[in-house]
């Protein structure tokens, strides 16, 4: 059985074949290893392989795992933020990933008013147009942003995600990333920002995302091995 260090090289490996064929330098791409449904000390071996970030899709899970960790890389909310969760997140995770409409951004900036704490946020688009998924369309896109800048003082708008349409064949998720990457320019600009983290890709597609420009990738899988979905 391998270890998680083992699966981690590997991917590394694939990483930097990929950004060989985009003429990227690896040291431009982080991992956030998804610990969905993971116990807290699959989440202690990630740590300890050097994963640049955790990543949960739900509060009450993160909640109930991240005690029996020890301090280490930031944690992010790649799970669709409830307004009724967002205190909880707040009290768990150092990054969202999925502020997806104003009424997410103003809940997180009414409960850090009286504070001195900025919050690092992502913009989650649904680039792919589905409508059974979260996400703000491209098309609102450049409100939110405008939005967030001018009433949320204590959100730090840094990238943007998306999940594209699920397709055994990864190529087909190479349009939607290459749209991501387009879109985030613009939104940078708006944002005052240099330039936007892009989390995109996952186990089934990471490679072709890379290639694409993402600077983050969501892998659970091929780090952990099959979920218990018991």
């Amino acid at each position: 059985m391998t270890s998680f260090a083992d699966r981690l090289a590997a991917v590394r490996a694939r990483i930097a074949d990929a950004c060989r064929l985009a003429g990227r330098d690896p040291r431009e791409i982080g991992i956030v290893a998804v610990s969905k449904t993971q116990p807290a000390a699959a989440v202690v071996a990630a740590i300890a392989a050097g994963v640049e970030a955790i990543g949960e899709n739900r509060v009450q899970e993160a909640i109930s795992k991240r005690p029996g960790v020890p301090a280490g890389p930031p944690w992010h909310l790649i799970g669709p933020l409830q307004r009724n969760k967002a205190r909880q997140a707040l009290d768990t995770f150092d990054l969202i990933e999925t502020v997806d409409r104003s009424e997410i951004a103003d809940r997180i900036e009414a409960l850090l008013a009286t504070t001195s704490r900025v919050v690092p946020v992502f913009l989650e688009i649904n680039v792919g147009g589905e409508e059974q998924k979260s996400g703000v369309t491209p098309a609102q896109a450049p409100l939110l942003v405008d939005h967030i800048v001018a009433a949320c003082p204590h959100l730090a708008l840094t990238g943007v995600m998306t999940v594209p349409p699920y397709h055994p064949d990864p190529e087909r998720s190479r349009p939607v990333f290459a749209a991501l990457y387009m879109l985030a320019d613009d939104l940078a600009r708006r944002a005052g920002v240099a330039r936007f983290e892009l989390s995109m890709g996952m186990s089934e597609d990471f490679p072709v995302a890379v290639q694409e420009g993402a600077t983050l990738v969501r892998l659970g899988r091929v780090l952990f091995g099959e979920r218990d979905h018991a």
